[in-house]
């Protein structure tokens, strides 16, 4: 590298000579060498005309010793290497040649036809055909052009040597000695000059350098002055101050820093300080300049910072980014004790006592945190509003006590599905919110909804199974505040309850409507007990053989001033949900019950029985009183009563529920299972609970008939295995959903007691039902009368 100057001297000579000097001599030798093979060509053609002469005769009278003696005179000439002599018959072919065996190089060859003058002509008797060695660039050289040459290269050469000498010793040499200073003013940090003297360029490029050397000299002398100074007023000042370049690499720290942190100075510089800074802030620093607000010179955060020994100190940093070169002035304030008192205080304001998540108050504030860090970020947060099923079974059975502590352990399996930035709290009761921060939200918060069901997966204490139902609102997909995205959130898991708990739901816009409709039908709920808009209507049971009324299913009804009668279903839903359901069952009991009293003065109606249907949350202790008291004041006796239950009932096994229908069976009325065989393990009830009747579900006997034999035969073979057990444990068996007499046909061949549908009777106000009643009655006895006349 050193002499990479004459090393581009000698290619560019180089250069020179194999474009101007190579071709002009490579030209001398080709045109030599074309003159030499003119010369050869021209001479070996006149001794083929002599040699075809002479052996015109002997190849005439095919003397081959003849032949042979010229063609031997021929090869000895200097330039023929070998002859070849053949007649036209093909009788004779001589050849003679002094090419040794070791020669591979090319030949040239020249023919020439002989011919011999005869009595009747000339006639060609063969062919002479002699061979000579091809001539290269070298070989048609004479002496004189060999001798010329070599001046010419020698000339050469001496041209060459002479402009490589003198670059050297005035170019070259200055160009190293000043090269030489150079490197010695790198590598040993002291200013040499270069020691030549010339008036040409390089003499003057020489002065300019030591010139240079000197006042740089002085500057640096200048500034190791001022840098002594600095550096002392740096590590006097008693605070801990530290320097950062561009990439927030630590440039400089004070001695003060390096005294409170405990670390060394040689371990520190060229580090970045976020390295220095723990995970759960090292963000906020990374991030500083870009959320800095007043877009001044100067930036504060306050980080946690990680000491040589270990310890943790909370730190302000105050950052001034007026220096040059992209480098910063930091001072750095240990505030641990002033960050503690407060984080105290905080704490104790926003954590929830019994599980140490955030309160609601905590969740409200941490919320809008995250919504002003996903637009900070360009990220979405998603919302997942929690709520624990059957949490109220472990209250109520195994106590207030046992309820907390499966809150606390809740609490402890989610923290380790938590993610760092991932925020949990609890906002009451059994109900709890996660926060989470990221690009997809929606993926995530699927995800972490599965992680929660893998907690269930295992019991709680006292063997306790809980499942949750989890809904999921995406910020700023959903909602456009903090009080929205709660709300829709909210929304959303109340959706998934309805839907059948255990799982996820993320909102949708249908849920507006949903929320629109539910407080309508709340609406009409509070309005119809005020103003007395529910109604029992009754739908007669028969024996389905002879198709005589047994009893009486009492169905609710809200007949809306407006809008006639609403679906029951809606309005049962939103009922249980808000509580309504009790103050609605009881009017509807009592309507029913006054209708049974009524039907019962018609002839064949004095046993017939009505079967009244109960949410899980009627089944309150005063129910049985309740039924005494309405079964008193209408003169029914008990065992006319029927209280349908569904699995929902059973399938909670609550203790309570369990001793109120006990105390309504003891007092003598009956139980019936309300769309048997549709639960999870119906079949269980019959034998753990006073079930007096079976209600096969109306899918069933949709099912009996079904255009799929296999379905058809499937279902066939369910009904009649149930009526079968059911008989054998004394069970009265009832189809629901009756539309056809196919189906009917069907379901008396199977031996069924009761049915119950459209094909008989459709549900009625009981003054329309008695109506219609009291009218057949009157039919019947007419035509009964006429046939005995």
């Amino acid at each position: 590298m050193n002499n990479s100057v004459e090393n581009r001297f000698f290619a560019i000579v180089c250069g020179a000579l194999l474009v101007f000097v190579a071709p002009l001599f490579v030209l001398f030798l080709f045109l030599s060498s074309e003159r030499a093979e003119k010369e050869i060509r021209d001479h070996i053609t006149v001794l083929l005309v002599a040699n075809s002469q002479a052996l015109a005769k002997p190849l005439w009278d095919l003397d081959e010793d003849s032949v042979t003696q010229i063609s031997a005179t021929t090869v000895a000439e200097g330039a023929i290497v070998r002859v070849n002599v053949r007649d036209t018959s093909g009788q004779l072919d001589v050849t003679q040649s002094t090419i040794p065996k070791s020669y591979t190089g090319e030949l040239e060859q020249i023919s020439r036809p002989i011919i011999y003058t005869t009595v009747d002509g000339k006639r060609n008797l063969g062919s002479i055909t002699v061979y000579y060695p091809a001539l290269g660039l070298f070989d048609g050289l004479k002496h004189e052009e060999i001798v010329f040459i070599s001046i010419f290269i020698f000339a050469v050469l001496t041209v060459f040597g002479t402009a490589l000498i003198g670059n050297r010793i005035f170019v070259i040499q200055p160009l190293m000695r000043l090269t030489h200073a150079i490197e010695a003013t790198r590598q040993l940090g002291s200013r040499h000059h270069v020691d030549w003297q010339s008036n040409d360029e390089m003499g003057r490029l020489a002065r300019s350098f030591n010139e240079m050397q000197s006042k740089l000299e002085r500057e640096e002398t200048e500034l190791r002055l001022a840098h002594r100074r600095a550096t002392d007023t740096y590590n006097l000042t008693p605070a801990m101050l530290f320097s950062l370049d561009e990439s927030d690499c630590i440039v400089a720290v004070s001695d003060y820093w390096l005294v409170a942190t405990g670390y060394e100075r040689i371990h520190m510089i060229g580090r970045k300080f976020a390295s220095l800074v723990l995970p759960e802030s090292r963000e906020d620093y990374v991030l500083r300049k870009e959320n800095r607000h007043d877009g001044g010179a100067r930036l504060n955060v306050t980080v946690k910072f990680l000491c040589r020994d270990g310890h943790v100190m909370d730190v302000l940093i105050l950052e001034s980014t007026a220096i040059q070169n992209g480098r910063t002035l930091s001072v750095m304030t240990d505030v641990t004790d002033l960050k503690q008192s407060e984080d105290r205080n905080l704490r104790q304001a926003i954590t929830d006592h019994l599980t140490g998540l955030l309160n609601r108050q905590g969740f409200e504030t941490a919320l809008d945190a995250k919504i002003n860090e996903a637009d900070l970020r360009g990220r979405e947060l998603a919302c997942l509003f929690v709520d624990l099923d059957r949490f109220k079974w472990i209250n109520d059975n195994l106590g207030h006590a046992a309820g907390d502590a499966a809150l606390r352990e809740l609490v402890a399996r989610m923290h380790e599905r938590l993610g760092p930035g991932d925020i949990a709290a609890r906002l009451g009761g059994d109900e709890f919110a996660i926060l989470l921060l990221s690009e997809d939200a929606e993926k995530r918060a699927f995800e972490m909804a599965a992680g929660i069901a893998e907690i269930f997966e295992v019991p709680f204490i006292g063997d306790a199974r809980l499942s949750a139902s989890i809904g999921i609102a995406i910020y700023p997909l959903h909602a456009s505040n903090a009080s929205e995205l709660l709300l829709k959130s909210d929304m959303a898991m109340y959706a998934k309850k309805r839907d059948g708990k255990n799982g996820a739901q993320v909102f949708n816009n249908g849920m507006l409507d949903d929320a629109r409709r539910r407080a309508d039908i709340e609406g009409y709920i509070e309005n119809g007990l005020n103003e007395d808009w529910f109604e029992a209507h009754l739908q007669p049971i028969v024996n389905i053989e002879d198709r005589s009324i047994a009893g009486f299913e009492a169905l609710m009804r809200l007949h809306h001033p407006q809008k006639g009668i609403l679906p029951p279903k809606d309005i049962i839903d939103v009922a249980e949900e808000t509580g309504s359901i009790i103050r609605i069952g009881n009017r509807i009991m009592e309507k029913a019950i006054s209708g049974l009293a009524r039907m019962q003065h018609l002839d064949g109606m004095q046993d017939a029985y009505l079967a009244i249907n109960f949410s899980p949350i009627q089944f309150e202790p005063a129910l049985p009183a309740r039924i005494v008291s309405l079964l008193a004041r209408y003169n029914i006796r008990p065992e006319r009563i029927v209280v349908e239950i569904t699995e929902a009932v059973l399938m909670d096994d609550n203790p309570e529920i369990r001793t109120v229908i006990n105390e309504i069976c003891r007092f003598g009325c009956r139980i019936a299972l309300d769309d048997f065989g549709t639960g999870y393990s119906s079949l269980s009830y019959i034998n753990r609970f006073p079930v007096d009747i079976i209600k096969i579900d109306q899918s069933f006997t949709r099912a009996i008939n079904d255009t799929s034999p296999d379905v058809r035969r499937k279902s066939r073979m369910l009904i009649e295995s149930i009526t079968t057990l059911s008989h054998k444990m004394n069970c009265t068996v009832i189809a629901e959903g009756i539309e056809t007499e196919e189906e009917c046909a069907t379901l008396v061949s199977m031996g069924l007691d009761y049915g119950q549908g459209f094909l008989f009777h459709r549900p009625k106000h009981p003054d329309a039902l008695l109506e219609i009643l009291t009218e057949t009655q009157y039919h019947i006895r007419g035509a009964v009368v006429a046939q005995a006349s």
